[in-house]
């Protein structure tokens, strides 16, 4: 047993550390996992034997204000969020303001067996949903063992 005493809550230390690795880490990019916590808009990646899934949750901007591109391996997510303003009122200043507004982009490096041909995009109730297929060589399959 050891006699070593913090100075505060233990658990308030481990967040702290957390917090500084994340500041000391935070900026470096791992494949599909390309973007700082917190970042709008918050995305969603998974895959199946088929396709990489990708749901992007922008509540608030219009389908039309959204762009996704796909060039040299990475996936762009662009678009703008206007800020909402209380109707009829032009002089209402924010006391305090929670919500995002304003341009955004998020990049996310796609894996080697991503298809650039095989994008598809839905947006639908503040979700955009794109799937990317797999090129068919990086897909598992059986062999016929004789």
């Amino acid at each position: 047993m050891s006699d070593v005493f913090f100075g505060t809550d233990l658990f308030s230390e481990f967040d702290r550390m957390q917090r500084q690795m994340a500041n000391l880490f935070g900026d470096i990019p791992s494949s599909l996992r390309s973007g700082r916590f917190g970042a709008f808009p918050p995305i969603n990646i998974g895959t199946t034997e088929d396709s990489i899934e990708i749901v992007v949750f922008a509540p608030g901007v219009p389908a039309n204000q959204l762009e996704v591109t796909v060039d040299k391996g990475l996936l762009t997510i662009s678009g703008e969020r206007t800020q909402v303003r209380p109707e009829g009122d032009t002089e209402a200043r924010a006391y305090a303001q929670e919500r995002f507004s304003g341009s955004f982009r998020r990049v996310i490096e796609l894996p080697q067996s991503a298809d650039p041909d095989k994008v598809q995009a839905r947006y639908t109730n503040g979700c955009l949903s794109i799937s990317v297929g797999k090129r068919e060589a990086s897909r598992p399959r059986a062999i016929t063992v004789s």
